[in-house]
């Protein structure tokens, strides 16, 4: 494990990152000693930081909730982050392509808690009576680093940079957990006006409400409660789709849980 005064080292170049959006070098690459433990610990400070500054957690996402996405990044279980309230982008806006590093589109369900709800021993039947209502969201994947050489899967520089969390876009269109079947979510990714990825809900852990489940026990361990109002984005169900300048950006849900769009320039 990594030395205090390198951790913190780190959290100033990935806080230097996010200001001056000039990427960083990989950490599982410069640091050669470092942990998951580590790689946590930074996250956790990271975020720390953005509290500190006057931000608030508006909620938390779970990543590598596919098998072949573990896989790549060499791990056997999903990830996670927190979401600080400047992650958080309006519905139908337009954005700079610059404000980011390289970002990526991926559709999701997001989840707002109605109930507070802390793990371990959580069960999906929890999750749901919890739950006030889900919606659709867009997750922007954004990395920090420098991405000469590949490498960015490894489950390291990902967690510790919040989990590759860019941004996120929540629909206006919430659905009860009682009024659709989230487990076969049907959503679209659109890019001016052509269908470039299709997919399921199920992709995720089987079942959304598993995705946070996993999620209030693994955060229960250190002692995080999911609060009410809070946001849980539970994993994407298609493959992220790079996008550029020009792009214009709509995510279709079925069931009624309707569009989410976004632009960039």
């Amino acid at each position: 494990m990594l030395a205090e005064d390198i951790r913190r080292a780190i959290v100033d170049d990935l806080i230097g990152a996010h200001q001056t959006k000039k990427p960083i070098p990989l950490l599982s690459k410069a640091y050669p000693g470092i942990t998951l433990d580590d790689a946590y610990a930074i996250q956790h400070a990271f975020v720390q930081r953005r509290v500190d500054a006057g931000g608030t957690v508006k909620g938390y996402k779970v990543g590598l909730t596919s098998k072949p996405m573990q896989e790549m990044a060499g791990s056997s279980e999903p990830d996670y982050s927190a979401m600080t309230d400047d992650l958080f982008l309006a519905e139908g806006g337009t954005y700079p392509i610059a404000n980011f590093f390289g970002p990526l589109i991926e559709i999701e369900i997001a989840f707002v808690m109605k109930e507070a709800l802390k793990g371990p021993g959580v069960l999906p039947v929890d999750v749901v009576r919890a739950t006030d209502f889900v919606l659709p969201a867009i997750e922007l994947v954004d990395f920090r680093y420098d991405r000469k050489g590949g490498g960015l899967m490894n489950l390291i520089d990902n967690v510790a940079d919040l989990a590759y969390c860019g941004a996120v876009i929540l629909g206006a269109n919430p659905r009860r957990l009682d009024q659709i079947d989230v487990r076969r979510v049907r959503g679209a990714l659109i890019r001016g006006g052509k269908t470039e990825v299709e997919g399921e809900s199920s992709a995720v852990l089987g079942n959304p409400v598993t995705s946070v489940a996993w999620l209030a026990n693994k955060l229960g361990e250190f002692g995080v409660t999911f609060e009410p109002g809070q946001v849980i984005l539970t994993g994407s169900f298609v493959r992220a789709l790079p996008v550029k300048a020009g792009d214009q950006i709509v995510c279709r849900f079925d069931q009624g849980l309707g569009d989410v769009a976004v632009s960039f320039e």
